[in-house]
């Protein structure tokens, strides 16, 4: 059964979870499919996972486009999310030009990193067909703007932002709202305040859906590992398709995120 974006909002009016996790080729694509996941995200984290860049701001849309097709041969029925990458949206026609492109190339859904300045651009993804996911949080394409990787939306004025332009890019079409690294706190007040899915990474158990890097889940990262990650090749005797379900079941039965994998 193909997941959709009506299959996400459907579990949202449930309650029920659902999960998300980085693939880039077709291998790893039919694996997490395979598994029972029902997002793969072809995120701009490739530049730091498989080109070796200390961020992602080096990725291209010709990038995204490869790693979103050989995803599509791949995939078994996952809905297929793709990054927008760096500069993507900077200008009307480069927004439209690089979504057409992800799109052709097999993906479902365009995610984008900002905030409320991306309702225009979300309001004609949505009058040209293209589903959109708006990044929010601690968005990796702004790292050098933020000076690092940091927490956002500590301040209660920064929670109070997240919020208002989490409503705003709702009203202007978004079908999903991506967290990352927000206090537990202010996520839950922006789940209490927008209808769409809300998914986290690093944004507490509260949030429809959860997504992680693959390569974090599954034990590889080289570097320090992120708080809101866990290792779910541990007790998988090193299996990956093993751990990709456990991972799955995790997410859905409410046990990760745990507390100490939050802000």
């Amino acid at each position: 059964m193909q997941v959709t974006v009506r299959t996400l909002q459907q579990y949202k009016e449930e309650g029920r979870k659902f999960s998300a996790l980085t693939a880039y080729d077709a291998t790893f694509a039919h694996q997490v499919s395979a598994a029972g996941i029902d997002v793969i995200l072809v995120g701009d984290s490739l530049g730091m996972v498989l080109q070796g860049h200390d961020s992602t701001v080096p990725v291209t849309v010709e990038h995204m486009a490869y790693h979103t097709a050989a995803v599509a041969r791949g995939n078994q029925g996952s809905l297929i999310m793709a990054d927008l990458p760096f500069m993507g949206a900077a200008t009307m026609e480069r927004a439209l030009d690089a979504a057409h492109a992800l799109m052709a190339a097999g993906a479902n859904m365009i995610k984008v990193e900002g905030g409320a300045w991306l309702a225009d651009t979300v309001m004609q993804y949505k009058r040209n067909g293209i589903s959109v996911c708006v990044h929010m949080g601690l968005t990796p394409q702004f790292v050098n703007a933020f000076g690092g990787f940091r927490v956002q939306g500590r301040a209660e004025d920064d929670a109070q932002r997240l919020i208002s332009e989490a409503q705003t890019l709702v009203a202007a079409g978004a079908d999903v709202i991506l967290l990352e690294c927000v206090p537990r706190a202010t996520t839950q007040r922006i789940i209490a305040a927008v209808s769409v899915p809300v998914i986290g990474i690093g944004a507490g158990p509260e949030c429809d859906g959860q997504v992680l890097v693959m390569h974090d889940a599954l034990g590889f990262t080289p570097t320090r590992v992120p708080r809101f990650v866990h290792n779910f090749m541990a007790n998988s005797n090193g299996d990956i398709a093993t751990a990709l379900k456990a991972y799955d079941s995790a997410v859905k039965d409410g046990t990760f995120p745990a507390d100490e994998h939050c802000f």
